[in-house]
């Protein structure tokens, strides 16, 4: 199979594209031929070496941790009605997606939908299940003006849906007039540029200030979209793109009246079903068509672009690299979702 790995922690062009011995999973876990994998900017701060929230890698690895395609191979005790079916699967803190085939337990796959692609349920599964954790948690109402800094990200793009779908009057912001302008697609009720010097006036011209901020890019833009919240306001932080969290006392939330918190961690893997079920119910939303995610595609043997692309903030929504096209993997068994648990 052919796989991209890196050998020493750096830059992007450190990730090459090998050819490697084909995979067989073990007792318990399916073999995916993968059409789809998903590039987090989690996977930039390992290959950079750099402390995280998971452990750095051992050299030489396989970054990645998301895949999605069709199981062509099943382990010992495994249903070989997995055969065939599009799947969808979190790897968890193991690496190994930036490759043609990927292993892993049984029990992390999930079942795509015929009228869902794959490139989307890998939106799903890792940014969508954190969208739909920040909402729950969260959740947007009616009477909200909700202003969303990072719109043009996988992750900021699902939230505005969100509270769009619930009435909500819908501020989205992205840097660059290109990301801008992506985000009228959205239909939400104002755009700015926060590239732009007093993007916030636009906000307060508007709205005369928001009660809502989801935040997951900190920094000074986080800050400035703290200042805009309207006593009784809420700020929500599950990311700090600009690498900086936003800055915040305690006499910010008694001078100002507003409440804020972070949404990750602990908070999010105590709801109904964890973080599978999360991950679950986002795919629902997908194949529903209550979401639409965003997604850029890149070829496999062009990670390393793919990587540049992301952390400079040129990719737009979530980033993808697409191993092979599916007329070349296995023949696709119908979605029935009947049987589903039959042969977990």
């Amino acid at each position: 199979m052919r796989a991209i790995q890196l050998h020493e922690f750096g830059p992007a062009v450190n990730l090459v594209l090998d050819e490697l011995p084909d995979l067989k999973p073990g007792p318990g876990q399916v073999r995916i031929a993968v059409a789809a994998a998903g590039v987090h900017l989690l996977d930039a701060t390992l290959r950079r070496g750099e402390p995280g929230p998971i452990p750095a890698p051992t050299l030489p690895t396989i970054p990645g941790r998301e895949v999605a395609g069709v199981v062509d191979q099943v382990g010992p005790g495994v249903h070989d009605g997995w055969l065939g079916r599009r799947v969808v699967a979190h790897l968890g803190p193991v690496p190994g997606g930036y490759a043609e085939q990927a292993v892993c337990d049984v029990d992390l796959v999930y079942e795509v939908a015929d009228q869902v692609g794959l490139a989307d349920a890998i939106a799903a599964v890792g940014t969508g299940r954190t969208a739909l954790g920040v909402i729950e948690l969260e959740p947007p109402t009616a009477d909200d003006v909700v202003l969303i800094p990072s719109a043009a990200g996988g992750l900021g793009w699902l939230l505005a849906q969100a509270a769009l779908e619930v009435g909500a009057r819908v501020v989205v912001a992205a840097r660059g007039a290109e990301r801008a302008a992506k985000l009228a697609e959205l239909g939400a009720h104002l755009v700015v540029d926060y590239g732009e010097e007093g993007w916030e006036q636009q906000v307060r011209a508007s709205y005369d200030g928001v009660t809502l901020v989801y935040d997951g890019v900190g920094g000074a833009v986080g800050r400035t979209a703290l200042e805009l919240l309207r006593p009784g306001g809420k700020l929500v932080m599950f990311g700090y793109s600009s690498g900086t969290p936003t800055r915040l006392t305690t006499s910010d939330l008694v001078d100002r009246g507003i409440t804020a918190g972070w949404s990750l961690g602990p908070r999010m893997t105590a709801l109904p079903g964890g973080i599978p079920g999360l991950a679950y119910r986002a795919l629902e939303r997908v194949a529903a068509g209550r979401w639409r995610p965003l997604v850029s595609t890149y070829p496999l043997g062009e990670a390393a672009r793919a990587h540049a692309d992301l952390e400079e903030r040129r990719a737009l929504g979530k980033v993808v690299l697409e191993p092979a096209p599916m007329s070349s993997r296995p023949t696709v068994r119908p979605y029935l979702q009947t049987d589903l648990e039959e042969t977990r």
